[in-house]
């Protein structure tokens, strides 16, 4: 697919895929809207304890998501699972602006490297503690059984126009078996079909407050 740069509003950057029409983040602010969306409704509510977090993510995109994630100041090992059927290349990874954008973190930019240079398909340590396993597939090619149970999963798909089969009742059943009691799933979505194939899946749904430009956001959690 091919992919352009964008700046959005807060500054930090996108990829835009001419031919699906669809831009990895908001527009309105791309920073804004991963912290608003997997930091602060996801991962926030879930850093209590010392065992192992084991986090799942639907679309490693720009690496976005998963830097933000490694840059919080997290007590417990982390365990990192993201799927992935388009990588960006190595030529635009090196484009993005995110590694310059947190002035209190002077790691960031060799982090998001490094999350753009480790080999795909077997788990890799991305800083002490805090370990990840990219896999270069569709989601319906997915190895479950090869998986952990999760503690929260990041769902971050292309939209449901654009991709419905990624937003079904299968998948979110497939979701939902792969998770822990009283785990978590965060989406910037909350199309009224969606949230009913979540709460057909299982799920007890939450609708809250939506990044910048957007009214609402969904939190799904697997009833304990």
């Amino acid at each position: 697919m091919a992919r352009k740069l964008v700046t959005t509003s807060d500054g930090s950057h996108t990829l835009f895929v001419a031919e699906l029409g669809e831009h990895y983040h908001s527009v309105h602010g791309a920073v804004q809207e991963s912290t608003h969306v997997f930091i602060k409704h996801g991962l926030e509510a879930l850093t209590s304890g010392d065992g192992p977090l084991y986090i799942f993510e639907m679309g490693l995109g720009t690496g976005l998501n998963l830097l933000l994630t490694a840059l919080q100041p997290l007590q417990r090992p982390v365990h990192y699972v993201s799927v992935e059927a388009y990588p960006v290349s190595a030529e635009e990874a090196a484009s993005l602006n995110y590694g310059n954008l947190f002035e209190a973190h002077p790691d960031a930019k060799h982090l998001l490297q490094t999350i753009h240079t480790l080999p795909w398909g077997e788990p890799a340590e991305l800083k002490p503690g805090f370990t990840i396993h990219k896999i270069n597939t569709k989601l319906s090619e997915l190895d479950w059984a090869a998986l952990p149970q999760f503690n929260l999963v990041y769902f971050d798909a292309f939209a449901p126009d654009v991709q419905p089969n990624l937003w079904s009742e299968e998948v979110f059943t497939a979701l939902y078996n792969q998770m822990q009691a009283g785990g978590t799933l965060v989406t910037y979505c909350a199309k009224g079909s969606v949230k009913r194939a979540m709460k057909a899946a299982g799920f007890t749904i939450e609708r809250l407050p939506g990044p910048p430009g957007k009214r609402e956001m969904t939190r799904a959690t697997k009833p304990i």
